[in-house]
């Protein structure tokens, strides 16, 4: 069985995200949404929610797709975590040159812990490539519009979140 590993903090779940997720699914039979825990980045929504988000996100994913995915919390190394879940692949989103440096420098990490654990880099769809969930919170925390960033009901959360519903 091949099983992937997709991290992030998910804060919140975007189009982008599911897009990559969706993509995802063509490549392992099962896929492990790990969630970072991550207390330097801050997020707006706890652990709980982010992870919540993220199965209601992947339910409608998996269904179309008949791949197992499920969303795993976690706050240790990255390459740990793949061991944890039993992954063989860890799944990384890119967006531009920048997010590729970082996820360069990652990469070459992991694989002098472990060089077992193969890294696949996906790109979104061009529509969704420049969204960012930082982003999304600055649009929604200016009262601009989110639609077409994030699904309906994460947008209900975040509006709900800031005090804008």
């Amino acid at each position: 069985m091949r099983i992937g590993l997709y991290p992030g903090t998910f804060d919140p779940v975007t189009l982008g995200h599911t897009d990559i997720i969706r993509r995802a699914c063509a490549l392992v039979d099962r896929l492990v949404i790990g969630v970072a825990i991550n207390r330097d980045k801050g997020p707006l929504f706890t652990l709980e929610e982010r992870v919540a988000m993220v199965e209601a996100e992947c339910a409608k994913v998996a269904e179309e797709t008949g791949t197992e995915i499920v969303a795993h919390p976690f706050e240790n190394l990255l390459i740990d975590c793949a061991h944890d879940v039993g992954a063989q692949i860890i799944l990384r989103g890119l967006r531009a040159v920048t997010d590729f440096e970082y996820e360069y420098q990652m990469v070459g990490m992991n694989r002098a812990m472990d060089a077992s654990v193969e890294t696949v880099f996906l790109m979104a769809e061009a529509k969704y490539q420049a969204i960012a969930s930082k982003l999304v919170k600055e649009i929604a925390r200016l009262d601009g519009d989110i639609s077409k960033f994030v699904s309906p009901d994460v947008r209900v959360q975040l509006l709900e979140r800031l005090g804008k519903a």
